[in-house]
């Protein structure tokens, strides 16, 4: 499993060994036998709500953007470059910047992010073509970050279609909901809600709701040193013909909260 690990502060907390971990399948703990940095680069896709819901947080998206972005080139302990690409969200999803190392293109696509009048988003349906690239990449650690609003959403997408996808793929799935609560009731906005809540707490990712995108820098700050300061851990799993309905991470000790996403490559394998 990729785990992070985060204090009180929500910092993550550094030097951690296997006994301070409980990994549980199907609520059995199992144990674990060797926890390290986590040190494979990420495929990440990062998608954007640039929908009419987004006209007042634009300006404020594009700096905060530029900052994550040179945040997670920038050196660190993961081996080889952080593959990124930038996905629009309104009408249908566009790639702005495909799967990239290249700061200037990421850069470029970045500048290209403007609120679109009289468009809704399609953020179920960019999850599910996201998932299903990565599938077809083969991609060994790949992460979801999306960036939206509480506008309206316009994919007419059920939430299991849209998490079956985003489950088998392997991905993290984190989301930052920007502007306060729609307090909307229609289908399509439980659809999505669904999926934000499913989605992001059953693949190891976090959700996080601000009220105003001027503390979308900081808040993205937080999931960047997060992603770059992820623990790798190995368990032992017995042999069986049934793979386990759930698997759970936690922090031995109090005070500290992990979450954690199966590698699927390494899923049923010796």
């Amino acid at each position: 499993m990729y785990v992070s690990v985060l204090n009180e502060a929500g910092a993550p907390v550094p030097d951690l060994g296997p006994s301070d971990f409980i990994v549980r399948e199907d609520n059995v703990a199992r144990e674990v036998l060797r926890v390290g940095p986590a040190t494979e680069p990420l495929t990440l896709a990062i998608l954007v709500d640039n929908s009419a819901a987004a006209t007042n947080y634009v300006r404020d998206m594009r700096p905060a953007l530029e900052a994550f972005v040179t945040t997670m080139t920038g050196p660190s302990e993961i081996r080889g470059k952080n593959e990124i690409a930038i996905i629009a969200l309104a009408d249908r999803p566009t790639i702005l910047t495909d799967y990239t190392i290249e700061v200037p293109a990421l850069m470029t696509g970045i500048n290209r992010i403007f609120a679109q009048r009289n468009a809704g988003t399609l953020l179920l349906e960019a999850i599910i073509d996201t998932s299903k690239g990565f599938k077809k990449r083969e991609a060994a650690r790949p992460v979801i970050l999306a960036i939206t609003t509480e506008g309206p959403e316009l994919s007419g997408r059920f939430y299991n279609f849209v998490l079956t996808p985003l489950y088998d793929c392997g991905a993290a799935f984190h989301a930052i909901i920007v502007g306060p609560p729609s307090g909307s009731i229609t289908d399509s906005a439980n659809q999505r809600g669904r999926v934000l809540d499913e989605g992001t707490r059953n693949t190891g990712g976090r959700r996080d709701n601000i009220l105003t995108s001027m503390a979308l820098k900081g808040k993205l700050a937080e999931v960047a040193n997060e992603l770059l300061h992820q623990y790798r851990i190995t368990y032992a799993h017995p042999e069986s013909l049934i793979p386990p309905e759930s698997v759970t991470v936690t922090a031995a000790k109090p005070g500290m909260v992990a979450r954690g996403t199966l590698i699927k490559e390494r899923q049923a394998k010796p």
